[in-house]
């Protein structure tokens, strides 16, 4: 089942052309990743889907819902963690989110079962007398995530979540957005341009400037825009120039560059005595990237 339909969708700003021309499908469940840099259109498509911005063109369906029709009951089930903070930076933790769950019409024991759901799923308990402005950069972020899930959507929107934090913080936030998709089946629809984040992703859309240039699960990516590669350990270099293929010297070994793993493994069945210290990768993430757009991503892991 799609819990959201995009068709079609235009959005321009004067001269700038955000948003041309897309249509996407997102399943119930899914990790689903906008990747692109800054300004490709990730941030006006989420807009759009919350209603907070009107589209030039195009529809939006939110589990079986148009966004032109009903709003309300859209937003009612999206939970969104924007880059920036919504949450009051003078008032409390627990103040925060119960003012938060009150414009849901959350409240009392409705509240209280609710936050503590959420407290015991992010360890939160320590935090909520707290002020919410002292907290480090990880424990605003998971506080943002629970002000966002406060409401139990159906579909979690995370928006450059973890823009600006340390690579131990990103990991922490998502080591619990993992757990949250495990814990209450939820879809999380997530925009980035953080490599590592959509490795484990279910399905991929690369946006370049508006438009929407590639699109599959991260494996699909790998192989139909990046080459596989060898990398042969306690070989000379004569060897390796032999092969008559791409290569790069690393500290301890060669990497051989291969069009896929049929190639390998008829390059080892031809020359086995060469391979006896080796391991064949996929192309990386940042290669898919760069192989799509010609252009290179910031803070990626190389996975």
């Amino acid at each position: 089942m799609n819990i959201i339909e995009i068709t079609n969708l235009s959005k321009s700003f004067k001269n700038i052309k955000a948003v041309q021309n897309l249509s996407i499908k997102v399943k119930e469940g899914e990790l689903y990743a906008f990747l692109g840099l800054n300004g490709a259109g990730k941030s006006t498509t989420i807009s759009i889907m919350c209603g907070e911005l009107d589209a030039d063109e195009g529809t939006v369906i939110i589990d079986g819902i148009d966004t032109k029709k009903d709003v309300q009951k859209i937003k009612n089930k999206i939970g969104v963690v924007y880059q920036k903070s919504v949450l009051d930076k003078d008032l409390s933790v627990y103040d925060n989110l119960q003012s938060r769950a009150a414009l849901y019409g959350i409240y009392g024991s409705d509240f209280e079962k609710r936050l503590k759901e959420l407290s015991e799923l992010f360890l939160i308990d320590n935090l909520m007398k707290r002020t919410y402005g002292k907290l480090s950069g990880g424990e605003k972020r998971r506080i943002d995530i629970i002000r966002a899930l406060i409401h139990k959507p159906k579909i979690l929107i995370l928006d450059e979540p973890t823009t600006g934090l340390d690579p131990q913080t990103r990991k922490l936030v998502w080591d619990i957005v993992n757990n949250l998709r495990k814990e209450e089946k939820i879809t999380v629809f997530l925009t980035t341009h953080y490599m590592e984040e959509v490795t484990d992703a279910d399905y991929v859309v690369i946006l370049d400037s508006g438009i929407k240039s590639a699109e599959g699960t991260p494996l699909e990516l790998k192989n139909k825009y990046t080459n596989d590669f060898i990398t042969l350990y306690s070989v000379n270099l004569e060897d390796v120039q032999k092969l008559g293929l791409p290569y790069e010297k690393l500290p301890d070994a060669y990497r051989i560059e291969v069009k896929n793993t049929k190639e390998a493994t008829k390059l080892i069945m031809e020359k086995p005595h060469l391979f006896v210290d080796y391991e064949i990768t996929k192309g990386k993430m940042d290669d898919v990237f760069l192989s799509v757009t010609g252009k290179k991503l910031p803070g990626g892991l190389n996975k």
